[in-house]
């Protein structure tokens, strides 16, 4: 889409992806890469449906690049195609690094036997079955094996072979990656019936460091953590240290841990026992800082200190009422956070410039008798730029017979919440944009703001069904565009 100026603003071209579903994309100069997942045609089909089991062993991942040097019409240059379903994904430099899970092994037409599928590639009109051989395994017994391929494309040469990398292990659950590693963290499911077997229950995260270099993808190191990871954001590389932030147990027997690894994931420094009979809601790793937020019914926001890898320690805590699901750096003495408070939404400025007592120096409260934002399970529809004092994201309200604006009487309102946001005044509502309108239903998702963005003076909001334009100051329209 041309976007700027926006009179000036109009659909340049589409590429129909065919089913393709949990799309993820990524822009490198003159090409387009989109990875997702779809259920191959039969011809590129790794495994035929069976009357056991038909559909959970059919997905596929494509890798597709297009030249987009002519932006009214895209080229697509290759396609990579893998069995299995995508994990993640990231893009340094020219390559793409995805990361596809497949499970080892299918029911088989005799309950009590079982088929080990082999993962495939197809690069081209060619298609390779990953030999045993070339398969490396982890030396811990799960219940739920899966294989796990790490591939690596180049976004900008179309005729090098893509480099991958598989291992046998339990389902990947987390990824982070720094610029020369990834991290991959697998929940380990044995110990599920560890009882059963030695009486004791041994809750525990396995963690594999992968170094990146382009044409080589190496498993490095393994290690294991007590515990289980919420998400990327309890994970952290800095000066040759891992850092992770786990969970134990449930209830009043939950506690929060965190640990320091060396490159070769043995644990150097630990923190234990943190806010026990509550569970990690939200967490950030800042340099020499991670920021926790724990929660069962008011919400600490504690300061630790990982300077000394050996002894990390908390500094100072805070208590206030609900919690922060997602943590954003506004600078280095102060951090946003986003969660809920009494079932609506609430924005929190914490100001950690005291560590030991650190402080809420503003908040807001949707109100309403219920609201919610996707932010809080996808933080790319979170906004924020310091040097204009902006904040935005999505929001969900409803009421029950209330009216919602001058237009909206059927009690639901979704759209951006946009605000300034400084030290000195906190959060001031600078506006909303919605893309709700007259003779829709006013539930229908595709007319849902997932994503806001700035291009000079213009604020886009995006929906599946069209692309607004208003003015970043004052949010009077300006242009839309429908797409579809």
């Amino acid at each position: 889409m041309r976007a700027y100026p926006p009179e000036q603003a109009r659909v340049l071209s589409k590429i129909a992806l065919n089913g393709t579903y949990s799309a993820e994309i990524y822009v490198n100069g003159d090409r387009l890469v989109v990875l997702g997942s779809t259920y191959p045609s039969p011809s590129v089909r790794t495994v035929s449906y069976t009357e056991v089991a038909p559909y959970a062993y059919a997905e596929e991942v494509s890798v597709k690049v297009y030249d987009i040097s002519d932006r009214a019409l895209p080229v697509l240059r290759r396609t990579i195609a893998l069995s299995g379903i995508l994990l993640s994904s990231r893009m340094i430099s020219d390559y793409i690094y995805a990361v596809v899970n497949q499970p080892a092994v299918r029911p088989s037409s005799n309950e009590a036997d079982f088929e080990i599928v082999m993962p495939r590639i197809l690069a081209g009109n060619a298609s390779k079955e990953i030999k045993p051989t070339e398969i490396r395994y982890v030396d811990a017994p799960d219940l739920f094996y899966n294989f796990a391929v790490i591939i690596a494309v180049s976004v900008i040469n179309d005729a090098q072979e893509p480099t991958y990398e598989t291992f046998l292990t339990g389902a990947t659950a987390c990824m982070y990656v720094s610029q020369s590693n990834m991290y991959l963290t697998v929940p380990n499911t044995n110990v599920w019936i560890m009882p059963l077997e030695a009486g004791e229950v041994r809750e525990e995260t396995l963690i594999h460091r992968v170094g990146l270099d382009r044409e080589k993808i190496v498993i490095e190191a393994q290690g294991n953590v007590s515990g289980y990871v919420l998400n990327q954001f309890s994970m952290d590389e800095y000066n040759g240290f891992f850092r992770i932030a786990t969970t134990s147990g449930w209830g009043e027997a939950s506690v929060n841990n965190l640990f320091v690894l060396d490159m070769g994931l043995n644990i150097v420094g630990t923190l234990m026992n943190i806010a026990q009979g509550e569970r990690i809601y939200s967490s950030r790793f800042m340099g020499d800082r991670c920021y926790l937020v724990t929660f069962r019914q008011v919400d600490p926001f504690f300061v630790i200190d990982v300077s000394n890898p050996a002894e990390p320690k908390v500094l100072g805590y805070l208590k206030i009422p609900g919690f922060s699901g997602y943590l954003h750096p506004y600078d280095e003495n102060h951090i946003i956070g986003i969660g809920k408070q009494d079932n609506n939404v609430k924005l929190s400025l914490f100001d950690v410039r005291n560590v030991g007592t650190p402080t809420e120096t503003a908040k807001f409260i949707v109100q309403a008798e219920w609201s919610d934002s996707t932010v809080l399970t996808d933080h790319k529809g979170f906004l924020f730029d310091k040097s204009n004092q902006l904040l935005a994201f999505p929001v969900s309200i409803g009421w029950t017979g209330v009216r919602v604006d001058e237009d909206y009487t059927k009690g639901f309102w979704q759209g951006i919440y946009v605000f300034d946001i400084s030290l000195s005044n906190g959060f001031l509502l600078r506006g909303n944009v919605t893309h709700l309108e007259d003779g829709i239903d006013l539930w229908d998702g595709r007319y849902f703001v997932t994503r806001a963005l700035y291009i000079e003076n213009v604020f886009y909001t995006v929906s599946d069904m069209k692309v607004k334009m208003n003015g970043l100051q004052d949010l009077t329209l300006i242009e839309e565009i429908k797409l579809s």
